[in-house]
């Protein structure tokens, strides 16, 4: 009977894992404002690491030369993600385009079909051409201006309520304005914040109230919500002297 040779056995190998280098955070240019808080929530929201550096509006900030090298129009939020393509840095300015380089870098809120693109950037650009810029105007004539001009007042003032409708109708049957939860969500979400200093009722707009409180109730939008807050006490609002300081410095720009 022939005697089967038992073969060796293997030596175990151990694989080496290489660990990815830590990403370094992405220095977030802000200060706690409709536009602001787009972008602190996207971050919240998509789990990356930031720092926050704050740019008060009020005293300036945004016309520092070293601010104007990341964000030429002297607006905030501005981004600088050390791990850019080719890991190398990337600085971008405008919250829309932040908004959509940090969908396409995660891949999360912003849809890779292009059909389903198309629809968050309809409304993405609806409100950075629209809803924005009209509830700012709302704002600034109901509460800012130093002489009450009762045209401008209605005329804003309606516009938004305008606005509201459209986007009322828009989430008749829907959770979110294109679909799925995404960056034109966020990017609308802090300009409905102050709907009563906009003149506006959001009981006067069912679908926009059941999306506003849906909105809310997320943990990432309280978190990017309350990011930086202590920062905006006595910057506008009020009638201290540095209150009506960062009114000088915010309003009424020329070229410069």
């Amino acid at each position: 009977m022939a005697i089967q040779k038992k073969k060796p056995a293997k030596a175990k190998t151990t694989k080496k894992v290489t660990k990815k280098p830590a990403q370094k955070p992405i220095e977030l240019y802000y200060w706690p404002t409709p536009n602001g808080w787009k972008i602190s929530i996207m971050l919240e929201e998509c789990k990356l690491p930031y720092v926050i550096k704050p740019i008060n509006i009020g005293t300036g900030d945004q016309f520092k030369k070293s601010f104007l090298k990341i964000a030429p129009n002297n607006r905030m939020p501005a981004i600088i993600d050390p791990s850019g393509p080719g890991n190398k840095p990337i600085s971008v300015f405008e919250s829309g385009a932040i908004l959509q380089y940090l969908g396409r870098k995660t891949g999360k809120f912003y849809p890779g079909s292009e059909r389903a693109r198309v629809e968050v950037d309809e409304w993405l650009f609806w409100q950075m051409g629209g809803l924005g810029p009209m509830a700012g105007q709302a704002h600034h004539f109901r509460q800012y201006a130093s002489m009450k001009v009762p045209y401008a007042i209605r005329r804003y003032t309606n516009e938004v309520n305008r606005l509201y409708g459209v986007m009322d109708k828009r989430l008749r049957g829907r959770e979110y304005l294109a679909g799925k939860y995404s960056i034109a969500d966020m990017a609308c979400w802090g300009w409905v914040l102050p709907y009563k200093n906009q003149g506006q009722k959001i009981t006067d707009f069912p679908n926009v109230k059941k999306w506003f409180e849906r909105m809310g109730d997320r943990p990432a939008v309280k978190r990017g919500f309350a990011a930086g807050m202590a920062l905006r006490q006595g910057t506008l609002g009020d009638k201290t002297k540095d209150a009506a300081k960062a009114r000088k410095v915010l309003f009424n720009q020329k070229a410069r």
